[in-house]
């Protein structure tokens, strides 16, 4: 079973608030799913926005049946669901008509280290936040860093902007692999850094994985939500550093070692003020 088969097997069983907030660029559901109570904060938490990134799908699941403790979430458990499928099975899990163009992009048949969505396009620099200025951001369909051609120009980014915008949310959590480490800033004026750091170090303390500052980086959700939105944003890079790309289900145990807790960890914060 691909971890799409599963994350699709998982919502149709799930009998919580759940929803469809769109549909990928080969016409795959984006699901959402509904944890905790709506009175109080309420955050999303999306994963697997890069295809080879697919594991934390599966992180995804775990989060929704350990649940919150306080406030509610909406759990976006696969934001590439192509990609995901391209890095797992390869060209089988796409429509056959796109099948040449993503070989020929790819330069080959090993999709592995696939990242972008079924267009070529890097889901996670084509936000509208600094768009196009990351230093490793390329312009034509790539494996990789491809910004598109505009921002916004891909349905999955489409489909997480009009969602969150209609949720509200007071944070949001991205979950990547790897490295062991969490981003948390992208030029906040000084009294929300404050606020948002404070949320980072009990997303810090949970997992264990220290905050880092990275430059050169823009287009991200995590970007987006604080440039856009004004809220506080997280990424979290899990999984061990030394552990290869793609990180398989047998690194789960690790990513949850370190994230099972962080989401109800940090929704307690969050309601402490």
């Amino acid at each position: 079973m691909t971890v799409f088969e599963e994350t699709e097997a998982f919502y149709e069983s799930y009998r919580g608030v759940k929803r469809t907030i769109g549909r990928s660029a080969d016409g795959r559901p984006l699901r959402a799913l509904f944890i905790g109570s709506p009175a109080g904060a309420v955050a999303i938490s999306q994963y697997a926005i890069h295809g080879r990134e697919w594991v934390t799908a599966l992180l995804a699941l775990e989060h929704v049946r350990r649940g919150l403790r306080r406030g509610g979430a909406w759990i976006v458990p696969l934001a590439d669901p192509d990609g995901a499928l391209l890095s797992e099975v390869g060209l089988s899990g796409v429509s056959a008509e796109r099948r040449a163009f993503l070989s020929r992009v790819n330069g080959g048949d090993d999709f592995s280290l696939w990242k972008a969505n079924a267009e070529g396009v890097d889901l996670n620099v084509n936000f509208d936040a600094r768009w196009g200025t990351g230093v490793q951001n390329v312009f034509a369909p790539a494996p990789e860093n491809y910004v598109g051609d505009r921002p916004f120009s891909a349905p999955e980014t489409q489909a997480l902007r009009d969602f969150t915008r209609a949720v509200s949310p007071q944070v949001t959590v991205s979950w990547h692999t790897k490295g062991g480490e969490i981003y948390w800033e992208f030029h906040q004026p000084p009294l929300r850094a404050r606020r948002d750091k404070r949320l980072a170090a009990l997303l810090s303390e949970s997992t264990g994985y220290p905050l880092r500052k990275i430059s050169g980086s823009a287009g991200g959700y995590k970007d987006w939500c604080i440039q856009a939105l004004r809220i506080p944003a997280f990424t979290v890079e899990a999984g061990r550093a030394d552990a290869p790309h793609p990180l398989g289900r047998e690194e789960l145990g690790d990513l949850l070692l370190h994230g099972l807790d962080a989401l109800a960890d940090l929704m307690d914060g969050l309601e402490d003020g």
